[in-house]
């Protein structure tokens, strides 16, 4: 049944981050019912659907406002990804709603946060990620930047962060009693996942020019390197016993090159190593490398991924209303998460006497 069997949550339609957080909290057991208010900033339909339930309500309406505060009436969790001020403007604030439900845990997603300067003003995942540090880190030495598409702020330090708050403010409840107001901001949760790089950083192991560190592309024996089909296998031979596995399986001779860990080496070793991937194709190395301890792995588009033997083997992909799509994670021994459904369309009166 999953391990949050009995928790009822109340999402808000919105941006890609709270659907996520509600399908995160789904698939753990939970029973989501979104309100689909009518707003066009919603992702299309998919993965992020799946084991909710849906009700469309005009916010505006005072009968569809009704409905929503009846349900939050007896909700577990409401999550809403508005800018600060939007819902209680809406009547759908925490104060509105927590004032009858004192136990109501109450999320909130944004990209700036309730408060500071910023707080009122647009913004996306790359804007989250510029000034959370993130994005400077991100790309080739001497070229600019790249946007690492929208996982880090939107989905891990947004929707994951939330998620993650909603389950601790659970936890903390069942010793208070009552619920509380979460504040998840995206640039909060992606300034945290910067946690170790500033660490290194501190210690004088972590260079500011972007390219030129051992985890970010800098050092040869931890980059990618193209193959004789125009694709990609991925190195990650860290420690000196995995990258002396790596150069003896490629047959290379390294006794005229410097150490590996030294930075003055890793252009001439980059060089080596790429001269030599261009000699086999991807798979051709995969399938060298598939038992060899050399941290060396193919590149996979997200729709290869699904058909590697170790996905496949653990189940990591599933077919939800004919959509290939991530199975929920993590895995619980006891009370595993619930096989995903797709979504379920509930009428108003419906969705009044779910609870």
């Amino acid at each position: 049944m999953g391990p949050l069997h009995g928790i009822r949550v109340i999402e808000l339609s919105g941006l890609a981050p709270v659907p996520f957080a509600g399908m995160m909290l789904a698939d753990l057991g939970a029973d989501v019912v979104r309100i689909d208010s009518g707003t066009r900033y919603a992702p299309p339909a998919g993965p992020l659907d799946r084991g909710k339930s849906c009700v469309e309500v005009n916010l505006k309406d005072p009968a569809g406002l009704d409905l929503v505060r009846e349900l939050a009436a007896k909700a577990d969790v409401f999550l809403e990804g508005f800018r600060p001020g939007v819902a209680e403007r809406l009547g759908v604030g925490p104060v509105d709603l927590c004032a009858a439900n004192p136990r109501l845990i109450y999320g909130r997603l944004t990209g700036w946060g309730q408060d500071g300067p910023l707080a009122p003003r647009v913004g996306h995942d790359i804007n989250y990620i510029a000034l959370a540090g993130v994005l400077d880190i991100v790309g080739r030495h001497g070229e600019r930047p790249v946007a690492p598409a929208n996982l880090i702020a939107d989905f891990a330090g947004g929707g994951l962060f939330l998620a993650s708050g909603v389950m601790g403010a659970l936890f903390e409840r069942e010793r208070s009693g009552i619920g509380q107001v979460i504040d998840a901001a995206m640039i909060d949760g992606a300034s945290l996942l910067m946690a170790f790089i500033h660490g290194l950083h501190d210690v004088q192991l972590w260079n500011p020019e972007r390219g030129t560190n051992m985890l970010d592309g800098g050092a040869a024996y931890y980059d990618t390197y193209q193959t004789a089909d125009g694709r990609f296998v991925a190195v990650g031979a860290v420690e000196p016993e995995f990258f002396a596995t790596l150069t003896d399986v490629l047959g290379l001779d390294d006794a005229h090159l410097d150490f590996q860990l030294d930075p003055n080496s890793w252009p001439q070793w980059r060089q080596v190593l790429a001269d030599k991937f261009r000699e086999k194709t991807r798979d051709e190395w995969a399938e060298i490398f598939a038992d060899v301890d050399a941290c060396v792995s193919p590149v996979l588009t997200p729709w290869e991924a699904p058909d590697h033997p170790h996905h496949i083997a653990r189940n990591s992909f599933i077919d939800v209303g004919g959509v290939r799509q991530p199975a929920p994670a993590p895995r619980f021994s006891r009370t595993p998460a619930k096989t995903p459904r797709g979504l379920d369309i509930l009428s108003t009166d419906e969705a009044r006497g779910r609870w």
